[in-house]
């Protein structure tokens, strides 16, 4: 089974045609799955727009009264995930964005790897995601950040088990992910936002994988949805949160 984990707020312009492309990619691919969208505190047509899938595709849907947040969204969706496998060794979780800047397309090159013997594959952005075939440019904070990513996360980033520690768009083997949250027993794992949070995830998870690989991703900035909530600041203040900590960690590690 193929858990495909989508935190969505405010996102009634894209996440019809997200799940409705998500259905077309999947069966073309011939896998179990099912879809889990956490709706975090939508205020706008979300709930609506999901309301109109439920009978079309596998999708279950969770709900936030409040909005939580980037990192509360995805802790919620992947232990929901390990809670409705029977099967972690075989099963699997894909982190997928519900502004469509992430195309179903590229969750089939992730599986395939998996398949192949890897227990995490991660979606490389092509091109540092200075800008898309379709010509449209990442916006301006987004290739500041990325320019900035390596210095600010120093041996952090060098350090990583993939090329592009900053990107969310990963697939998840989720023995991997239990073995990674067992010792957390229901407290939060990721406590840094956005982009920062994914490199959280990878920390946590990677020492338990076998293998890892990775997969070209091309992010699209021509949709039109809602405005973006990327912000430079807040995301270097996180990379910056997790370099911190990765040093007290090794710090303690070296004392024991």
């Amino acid at each position: 089974m193929i858990y495909i984990c989508i935190p969505a707020h405010n996102e009634e312009r894209t996440i019809g045609v997200l799940l409705w492309k998500i259905r077309k990619v999947m069966r073309e691919f011939g896998r179990d799955y099912e879809v889990l969208v956490l709706d975090d505190g939508s205020t706008d047509g979300t709930a609506t727009v999901l309301d109109r899938y439920r009978n079309v595709l596998p999708l279950r849907v969770l709900k936030e009264e409040h909005r939580g947040g980037y990192p509360g969204a995805v802790q919620r969706l992947l232990r929901e995930a390990l809670d409705r496998t029977s099967y972690p060794k075989r099963d699997a979780a894909v982190l997928l964005q519900a502004d469509f800047s992430e195309s179903p397309d590229y969750i089939v090159p992730l599986l395939k790897a998996l398949e192949g013997g890897a227990d995490i594959v991660a979606g490389v952005v092509e091109e540092n995601g200075r800008s898309a075939p379709n010509g449209h440019p990442a916006p301006r904070a987004v290739r500041v950040v990325r320019r900035m990513a390596p210095w600010v996360l120093g041996k952090a980033y060098d350090g990583a088990p993939v090329s592009d520690p900053l990107s969310g768009f990963r697939a998840y083997r989720l023995i991997v992910l239990k073995k990674a949250l067992a010792e957390f027993r229901g407290r939060p794992f990721l406590t840094t936002e956005g982009w920062a949070s994914n490199v959280e995830l990878l920390g946590l998870v990677a020492p338990h994988a076998r293998r890892i690989a990775e997969a070209p991703l091309t992010l699209r900035y021509d949709v039109d949805g809602r405005p973006s909530r990327f912000s430079a600041v807040r995301t270097l203040r996180g990379l910056l949160r997790v370099r911190r900590e990765r040093w007290e960690s090794h710090a303690r590690e070296g004392k024991q």
